[in-house]
C-alpha cells in the first residue's frame, strides 16, 4: 500500500489520521509536521488523504467483537443483611 512513497508509512498514517479525526486544515497540519522536523507540502497531505482515507475508514468501521450478556466477577463478596 505504501510502496514507492518518499515518506515513511508512519508519517503518512499519522497525517491522514489527524486530518480525518480532528478539524485541522491542511496548512495547519503542514505547520504541525514542520514543527516535528518533517517537511511536507499541504498538496501532498491532500493527495495522501484522498488516497488513504477510504481504506482507513473501511478498516475503522470493521465489525467489532460481539458483546455478550454474561458478566464475570472474580472474588467479590457481597454482604446482604445478615
Amino acid at each position: 500500500m505504501f510502496k514507492g512513497r518518499h515518506f515513511d508509512r508512519s508519517v503518512i498514517l499519522l497525517c491522514a489520521r489527524w486530518y480525518l479525526a480532528y478539524s485541522l486544515s491542511l496548512r495547519t497540519l503542514e505547520e504541525m509536521m514542520a514543527g516535528r522536523g518533517v517537511s511536507v507540502d499541504h498538496a501532498t497531505l491532500h493527495r495522501w488523504t484522498l488516497r488513504y482515507a477510504p481504506e482507513l475508514l473501511e478498516r475503522f468501521d470493521q465489525p467489532k467483537r460481539a458483546i455478550t450478556g454474561r458478566w464475570h466477577i472474580d472474588e467479590t463478596y457481597v454482604r446482604v443483611r445478615g
